[in-house]
């Protein structure tokens, strides 16, 4: 079995408080050891066991933090709405019509095209850093489409998310009822097979609380994840509805109220913010001081999709973050790592520790603040995901 020494970094980001007492677990003149896909030891270089090394990866005194978890994203998906984000440049408010021009062209494609363009996005993320992340559909909207959406999601990622439940298709416009009765039935019968999560949009222009409830109780009794799109155009009921139904997050949270902050606080749901989207839509930035002081947890995602936020560079995020949101650069790196895996509730990815995954990157500069700090530069010289580098 092949060790491999991953030497001489100048600043390792483990996200294991007890290196520093830090949430990031920060290690000066550090090293780990990875085999079989995991790392066996980590800890100061001048300790590290050298008997037995097969490989040895010279870090150069660089900054090494976990592959970004990016726990909501939307990557399979036909066509771009570049002409809408113009629009609304000069001034058109968004709320939620527009992902039906998407499902148009989506409906149209074969799943070679669709997988194609996933795979693209996919080797985007890699290289700015991300090893692991969620996918939904959503973009299909009939029985037949949103199940072969999941089979090309299911190709790029085991974190595939039915999103059934995006908005009202034209054809049901009239008849709402009718497809909330789809996508419990029919719809979650054939999107079952491929689908670890379902998730609803529960917001001004698509689903209520009502129906959302109704929509994730169904696939909870399927065995399907609750996760859920809420909050991000006006105030509503989609916090409480999360907590209420053990959500593993709730996203976007743009308007949110005490009560939300506080049925967060004293729960297991992640409250994953997705600045991007206010940044292409001219939204509302949160505050994430509040979430943080009240002790929530916080994950930052990319929210990739061709209407609100086309970016797969989780960089970018981290500085909209600290920038915007009022992130600490050390807050932003963490929900960006640690943070996506807890919305993923996966214990093996977002930190650096014995037995977890070796995903990681090493950066081009000393520390993780350039992220914020030089936003717009490469910053990532390496990325490796299960010991093996990819990029």
């Amino acid at each position: 079995m092949t060790r491999t020494l991953v030497d001489n970094i100048g600043l390792l980001v483990t996200n294991d408080p007890s290196q520093d007492g830090t949430p990031l677990g920060l290690i000066h003149n550090a090293a780990f050891i990875m085999q079989s896909g995991v790392i066996e030891w980590i800890g100061e270089s001048s300790a590290a066991p050298r008997k037995e090394i097969s490989n040895s990866v010279d870090a150069q005194g660089r900054c090494i933090i976990p592959g970004f978890v990016d726990s909501h994203t939307h990557l399979v998906f036909a066509g771009d709405r570049s002409n809408e984000f113009r629009a609304r440049m000069a001034g058109q408010k968004y709320e939620a019509g527009g992902v039906n021009y998407t499902v148009d062209l989506t409906r149209k494609a074969t799943n070679g095209q669709l997988l194609q363009s996933a795979r693209r996005l996919v080797a985007e993320a890699n290289a700015s850093g991300t090893t692991t992340f969620e996918c939904k559909s959503g973009y299909g909207l009939t029985v037949e489409d949103e199940a072969r959406l999941l089979v090309v999601a299911k190709q790029i990622t085991e974190e595939t998310t039915f999103l059934g439940a995006h908005v009202f298709p034209k054809e049901f416009a009239h008849n709402m009822d009718d497809y909330v009765d789809l996508v419990c039935g029919p719809m979650l019968d054939a999107a079952r097979p491929n689908a670890k999560w379902i998730d609803v949009f529960c917001d001004k222009g698509a689903f209520t609380s009502d129906q959302a409830r109704r929509i994730l109780k169904a696939g909870i009794a399927q065995g399907l994840m609750p996760r859920l799109h809420a909050n991000q155009l006006e105030p509503g009921e989609g916090v409480q509805l999360g907590v209420e139904l053990g959500a593993a997050s709730v996203d976007h949270l743009s308007y949110v109220s005490d009560d939300d902050i506080a049925a967060l606080s004293t729960s297991q749901t992640v409250a994953t913010l997705l600045p991007g989207a206010e940044f292409s839509t001219r939204g509302h930035y949160p505050d994430a001081r509040r979430f943080f002081e009240a002790g929530v947890k916080v994950a930052l995602a990319s929210d990739c999709n061709p209407g609100t936020s086309y970016t797969t560079n989780m960089h970018f995020v981290i500085a909209l973050a600290v920038r915007d949101l009022h992130f600490t650069p050390e807050q932003a790196i963490w929900s960006s790592t640690q943070g996506g895996a807890d919305a993923l509730r996966r214990k093996d990815v977002g930190h650096l520790g014995v037995n977890a995954k070796a995903d990681f990157s090493i950066m081009s500069t000393s520390s993780y603040i350039h992220f914020a700090y030089r936003p717009g530069v490469p910053l990532i010289d390496e990325v490796w995901r299960n010991a093996k580098r990819i990029n």
